[in-house]
């Protein structure tokens, strides 16, 4: 079957290159799919989980805190402001972090600031657990 080359990047560095059948992957437009000879195309993403699939399964899952998507017919190329691997998330501090954010929010008002800050942190927390399998 055939591939395209994965690379996942955030500024501290590299956090995954592969080649994968496909890539499933939540733009802030919707869910995307790319497979090998995609259009190319940049979209800018959401939180949210990146998907992998090889051998014809969903293998690797890769925690993203937004960033951009770049697609060309043979690379896809994620830059994103955080990511993590499922193997690498501390899911103790992911669920402390999940547990700060919420109790934030009930103590803020729908249109503090801080409200919205903490409703981001949540996201990002539950994204985390999502990847780790652990929510």
């Amino acid at each position: 079957m055939k591939t395209i080359e994965v690379s996942v990047v955030t500024p501290n560095g590299p956090v995954y290159e592969s080649d994968v059948e496909m890539v499933i992957t939540k733009a802030q437009s919707g869910e995307l799919g790319i497979l090998p000879g995609h259009i190319p195309m940049v979209a800018p993403l959401a939180i949210g989980v990146v998907r992998m699939k090889k051998n014809g399964k969903e293998q690797d899952l890769i925690a993203v805190s937004g960033g951009f998507l770049e697609v060309r017919p043979d690379k896809v190329t994620i830059l994103a402001q955080a990511a993590e691997r499922a193997e690498d998330i501390d899911v103790e501090r992911a669920l402390r972090a999940k547990e700060r954010a919420e109790q934030r929010m009930k103590e803020q008002k729908v249109e503090d600031i801080d409200f919205r800050r903490a409703e981001l942190a949540l996201q990002r927390a539950i994204n985390r657990l999502t990847v780790t399998g652990k929510q």
